[in-house]
């Protein structure tokens, strides 16, 4: 069997590895030292696993991963959510399905705190759900809205995606947190269109509401100061270059922290908490990189990722084709298996391969990220799904019924920004 051969079966074993249930970071692990002992011989890959330990926690540019779990873990602590609701459902409150777009929106402002789509989810979930609920919102809708916000967690900056993509494909992680504003933004919009199609199908999904007068809506804004200084002072400092992106993390910690302090929520027992809540979290993503480090060395020996773009040529297909491909691909592997592992286990290669045909890299990050909100939502891996139906204890298919015209305003989103790269590449172009 030919080296790129094992190299494309040690891909396909991982993927079986992981749909057993196996933790990732072992699947990735054991395949690639069994693989480099095959290939290369067992001294190398003993090498290769005290190396691949090494740099996964010794780089100074990875601490920006602790640092802003800890900043989404602690903005939960600070009750940001349940103030970022109540202003979203007062301005939009009063209109059919009203309630679902608040949740849409009060997610999205979430998530550029949070930097996960599984925190934004569980911590909205928790605030926006009773609501609904005691407007009479019928549970497909409200938990879809829910799962389906969630994942904008992932794409509006800071991301925890963002990083890990820009961490190993040598990218610029502020371009990409900038990056994934109007496509954010972009998702928001399209997922408030999917909640007034469900209600228009359906009117007594989502009723109604009582209008805020302005006033109301005035107090409301002024509630929500705190996530605009903590999301301007992060974003709009990595904008004006006032600091690198590990800085901004570190600002972004100690901001959500003084918060959460200031709320007076920040007791000993929740301090412990959300320490030992960025630690677990922490450790799972450096763990997957370890196992990462292990694999990609070994697909790196077989030759795999030069024979797949030689192959792609001799396809005469076109860039755009390819392109398609990969997308329906990540797709289907989104609905498998968790995002960061999905990224971990496939962006060596592929990385490669999209820079060959002449993508730009900044660009096909935000693709990249855009299907991983596709594959939160899709059964039967979907994390998102699985998150919010033990918050609203319903079954799973309750929540799937719901999910589909948010599957498809996605897949819109996909195509409108390969119509339209500039929605990604704009903001990054005028980074100072």
């Amino acid at each position: 069997m030919s080296l790129p051969l094992i190299g494309a079966l040690g891909f396909a074993i991982v993927i079986l590895l992981c749909l057993l249930r196996l933790p990732v970071a072992i699947a990735m692990g054991v395949v690639g030292f069994a693989g480099l002992g095959l290939t290369s011989g067992f001294d190398t890959s003993g090498f290769m696993l005290g190396r691949a330990t090494f740099e996964a926690v010794f780089p100074y540019s990875l601490s920006i991963v602790p640092l802003f779990i800890a900043m989404g873990v602690f903005a939960g602590h600070a009750g940001l959510s349940q103030s970022l609701y109540a202003f979203v459902a007062a301005l939009v409150g009063h209109l059919r399905g009203g309630l679902a777009m608040a949740t849409v929106g009060g997610c999205a402002i979430f998530g550029a705190v949070s930097g996960s789509g599984i925190a934004t989810t569980a911590t909205m979930g928790r605030v926006a759900l009773p609501e609904m609920r005691r407007h009479g919102y019928a549970d497909t809708l409200a938990t879809a809205s829910v799962a389906a916000g969630g994942t904008l967690g992932v794409m509006i900056p800071p991301s925890i995606l963002f990083v890990i993509y820009g961490l190993a494909t040598e990218q610029s992680i502020g371009k990409l947190f900038l990056a994934g504003v109007l496509p954010g933004i972009l998702g928001m919009f399209l997922y408030s269109l999917a909640v007034a199609w469900s209600v228009r199908r359906r009117a007594d999904a989502g009723p109604a509401g009582e209008r805020r007068n302005w006033a109301e809506r005035l107090a409301a804004l002024r509630a929500v100061w705190q996530v605009a200084l903590l999301f301007g002072v992060v974003l709009g400092g990595l904008y004006l270059g006032w600091f690198s992106p590990t800085e901004a993390a570190a600002v972004g910690a100690f901001g959500a922290m003084l918060l959460a302090a200031l709320s007076g929520r920040l007791t000993r027992r929740a301090l412990a908490n959300g320490v030992a809540e960025t630690a677990l979290t922490s450790g799972m993503i450096f763990m997957i990189l370890i196992g990462a480090g292990i694999f990609n060395a070994f697909v790196e020996s077989t030759g795999m990722t030069d024979a797949m773009i030689e192959f792609v040529r001799e396809l005469g297909w076109s860039r755009w084709a390819v392109m398609a491909v990969l997308m329906i691909t990540y797709v289907i592997l989104g609905a498998l298996m968790d995002e960061l592992s999905m990224i971990l286990l496939t962006v060596g290669p592929v990385f490669q391969l999209i820079t060959a045909l002449g993508f730009d890299p900044i660009w096909f990050g935000v693709m990249l990220v855009t299907v991983c909100e596709i594959g939160m939502i899709l059964p039967p891996v979907g994390i998102n799904l699985f998150v919010i139906q033990a918050i609203a204890g319903v079954p799973l298919a309750t929540v799937v019924r719901g999910i589909a015209p948010f599957a498809v305003v996605d897949g819109l989103r996909l195509v409108l920004l390969s119509v339209f790269p500039w929605l990604a590449l704009w903001l990054p172009s005028r980074m100072i």
